[in-house]
């Protein structure tokens, strides 16, 4: 770290200098494992996936109709079409054994090999079906099912190449398909899969240990007797989690108590590659996870010029069996500030551990409908709801800054405006108050 501890803690830190004293400290990315592709869905890859094919693999219709030679429609039209005799077939999945001579055709499925003679393919909507005396045997277009007819008529030319996908027209054998560092998608899926690629490479799934504290904490659908609240930062953690594309332990509720606390978190260590705990972490008598860590690791920084979030813990505990050192969050216990504070410094900290390169969210611009005050001296995360046109569209000012207004309350504990919010507008922390139709930077949240 890069700043003593006594420095640290003397002040508030800023957004930058607790972001980057977390990613100073996390060692990432984590080991390589190799999945079967089909599997690869929300993993990070750890080396780029190259195609092991061409995809076309080979030369095939992109319609149902009929293999042709272009020379022999090239002067086709509606009143004197060309005159061709089918010679035989070709479906999706087989390999043509006839040849295409000058006068001759092959009935086509979409996606077959074009034979050996074919440089174009004419849509079936173009032909008339022909019986062994010459004559219509069915009317013109109908679908390519059926017996096979004896020839067909074609009622319009057809150039070389025409409904033709070539081999390797879309990718090419060993073309980088996705590159190190990716997130897969199912978009990605298909292509790694239909390029041929049977299996990958990613760094293994980050593990979080999510626990919540506190003595008036219940789970959500238990009594909450005279002074209980329910869990929402164990649940809402958990989930952000998962959303970042890690995998959630959810350790439940722990007592204000140092030696349960530490006790969870010891066994947390054992297994997590980083563990985050809600509540405890400011002054008060009852306020105990920031001692929890220093009993099992270090506490490197906490107090952030946030709002909300300004309790902020975050350490290392080093294991005895020379693994890499598990993260220690701290977050606060009102559930905004813990979901501030999570987007803030816990999910890039999650994406370094998984081998991605992109840690933070883009930012795009806004300005607010409604003002609303803020601590001076603290970064503000407003919680906004972006206005939208009829088709679901920011509405944008000609300076293409995004329309928001609050999504509610603004306190650390108002669940509902968090909830309403696919935003976050950041106010600078001189500012007394965000003020209407002045520009802010904005996070989009995942909605």
């Amino acid at each position: 770290m890069t700043a003593t501890r006594e420095t640290m803690t003397a002040r508030l830190l800023t957004v930058e200098e607790a972001r980057a004293a977390v990613l100073g400290s996390v060692e990432g990315p984590l080991e390589v494992e190799l999945i079967e592709t089909t599997a690869g869905l929300r993993r990070v890859l750890a080396r780029p996936v190259h195609a092991a094919t061409d995809l076309p693999p080979w030369d095939n219709s992109a319609m149902d109709g009929y293999a042709v030679r272009a020379a022999d429609v090239a002067a086709a039209s509606e009143d004197a079409p060309a005159r061709l005799r089918v010679v035989g077939e070709v479906a999706a999945g087989e390999a043509p054994t006839m040849r295409v001579e000058a006068g001759r055709a092959v009935r086509i499925a979409t996606g077959a090999p074009v034979p050996t003679g074919a440089d174009a393919v004419v849509p079936v909507e173009l032909t008339t079906p022909l019986d062994d005396a010459g004559r219509p045997s069915g009317p013109r277009g109908r679908d390519a099912t059926g017996p096979l007819p004896a020839g067909c008529l074609v009622h319009a030319p057809a150039g070389r190449g025409a409904s033709i996908r070539r081999r390797g027209d879309d990718l090419t054998a060993g073309s980088v398909l996705v590159p190190a560092g990716s997130e897969l998608t199912p978009a990605s899926i298909a292509v790694m899969a239909g390029a041929g690629v049977g299996s990958i490479a990613v760094h293994r799934r980050v593990r979080v240990a999510v626990l919540a504290t506190g003595d008036e904490i219940r789970a959500a659908g238990e009594p909450l007797g005279p002074a209980g609240i329910p869990d929402a930062n164990g649940p809402g953690l958990a989930a952000l989690v998962e959303d970042a594309g890690a995998e959630a332990l959810r350790l439940g509720i722990a007592r204000d108590d140092l030696a349960e606390v530490t006790s969870r978190l010891l066994a947390a260590v054992a297994v997590a590659d980083v563990v985050i705990v809600s509540g405890g972490v400011s002054v008060g008598p009852y306020d105990v996870v920031r001692s929890a860590f220093a009993a099992i690791g270090s506490v490197d920084l906490w107090r952030v010029a946030v709002q909300p979030g300004k309790p902020f813990a975050f350490g290392l505990a080093r294991r005895t069996d020379g693994r890499r050192p598990v993260a220690l969050f701290g977050l606060p216990g009102n559930p905004v500030s813990s979901f501030v504070t999570f987007e803030l410094f816990v999910r890039p900290a999650i994406r370094r551990l998984a081998g991605r390169t992109d840690l933070f969210r883009p930012i795009d611009r806004c300005t607010l409908t409604e003002g609303v005050a803020k601590s001076h001296g603290r970064r503000a995360f407003l919680r906004v709801i972006a206005e939208r046109d009829g088709s679901g569209s920011p509405v944008r000012d000609q300076a293409g800054r995004v329309r928001a207004r609050l999504a509610g309350g603004q306190g650390s504990h108002v669940l509902s405006a968090l909830a309403a919010a696919d935003g976050l507008a950041v106010v600078p922390e001189e500012a007394q108050a965000a003020e209407p139709g002045t520009e802010y930077p904005l996070w989009w949240l995942d909605r």
